[in-house]
């Protein structure tokens, strides 16, 4: 199965000539999730190689207008184009992100008369008392029961289906979100100015190849078992033989593992960095070079030194930085001797990681993610 990660938006705090605002695609065998959807973020994959109707669920962060502020305007976007096969129901686009989303968007939508031709969903993951300044968190809403149709925000909207409300788990110290066949998705408390959460997409491990010698011994030809014991299942031959899936079959292959974090200058907990111990991409924000240390803590953001940090203590194999501060140009755009530069903070990463590389995301750059091979 192909993966893949494509930016659309590397800059913070507002979407500019030179970088729009916070938003990557997680693409898998063509099927999009969407992390973070700032200002403009439709325009960016009009822009890009990427299909907004391809794209079933969303992932939001934080609540900060540059993660979010773009989210009805896509919705809408993508319903406009949208035409449902009259003999398929449509697809039901899924939100996850913090308390205070579903209000959000249900507002938004009803105050502006949008209707959309599909149904959607927010699933709201409730933020921790030590995830930000007392003044970050969530005001004004009701506790939510996954059996009510009015959970504080209002009335549902009349495509919207009450979604989940996922608390912390006390003991993993994390959310888990999504168990599917293929992924398990998990969320992990960060600290910035609004509660905030890192993503952990972590793939199932694929069975392994089936040994041809052995199923020539065993006197099994190409066909039906084969299938069977590939897909996990045991088969009874007509000898009376029973074989097991792990008598024919060779290692398995690990999945791979993404983490794209919010905004953030510390994790909450020692979830985030169990769960995204040897991980194949972490995506980290840097807004702001080291010498700014102090300011970039101070507003709830990290440095290039403190994502490679994490990075580090996380044995994970590659570092990609993003949401660098508008001061900071793609380097497509550098002129000679220009201060700000965005190198520095590769290059204060990469010190860092005892000179491990370390990639800078500009808009619409696209990082493949190969499969693993067994050992």
């Amino acid at each position: 199965m192909s993966m893949d990660l494509t930016f659309l938006g590397t800059g913070s705090a507002y979407p500019s000539p030179h970088r729009g605002a916070s938003a990557l695609v997680l693409r898998t065998d063509g099927d999009c999730w969407l992390f973070d959807c700032g200002e403009g973020t439709q325009t960016q994959l009009m822009k890009s190689q990427l299909k907004a109707g391809r794209i079933t669920k969303v992932f939001i962060t934080h609540l900060h207008g540059d993660h979010l502020f773009g989210l009805p305007g896509l919705l809408c976007t993508i319903s406009l184009h949208s035409c449902p096969a009259p003999a398929k129901p449509p697809l039901l686009v899924e939100v996850y992100g913090p308390q205070g989303l579903r209000k959000f968007l249900r507002v938004a939508l009803t105050l502006s008369g949008s209707q959309l031709m599909f149904p959607y969903v927010v699933h709201e993951l409730v933020p921790g008392d030590d995830q930000c300044p007392p003044e970050g968190l969530p005001d004004g809403l009701e506790p939510v029961h996954d059996d009510d149709d009015d959970d504080g925000g209002g009335r549902l909207h009349p495509q919207e289906v009450l979604g989940r409300t996922f608390q912390l788990d006390p003991e993993q110290g994390c959310y888990t979100l999504l168990e599917s066949p293929q992924f398990v998705v998990r969320a992990f408390r960060l600290f910035h100015r609004l509660p905030s959460f890192g993503f952990v997409v972590e793939e199932r491990p694929r069975p392994g190849k089936l040994n041809v010698q052995l199923l020539k011994e065993l006197g099994i030809k190409p066909g039906p078992i084969c299938g069977r014991l590939k897909n996990g299942e045991s088969v009874t031959l007509e000898n009376g033989v029973v074989v097991s899936p792990e008598d024919v079959l060779e290692e398995a292959v690990p999945g791979r593992k993404v983490c794209i974090l919010g905004d953030c200058c510390s994790l909450v907990g020692d979830a985030g960095r169990r769960l995204c111990h040897g991980a194949d991409v972490l995506v980290h924000e840097a807004t702001l070079e080291d010498s700014l240390r102090d300011k970039a803590w101070e507003h709830g953001h990290s440095t290039p030194s403190m994502a490679a940090e994490l990075a580090e203590a996380c044995q994970v194999k590659q570092l990609v930085l993003y949401h660098f501060s508008q001061r900071y140009k793609p380097q497509s755009l550098l002129k000679e001797k220009e201060d700000d530069n965005v190198l520095e903070l590769k290059r204060q990463a990469e010190a860092a990681l005892n000179g491990r590389e370390v990639i800078l995301a500009e808009d619409f750059l696209t990082i493949p993610i190969p499969s693993k091979r067994c050992n």
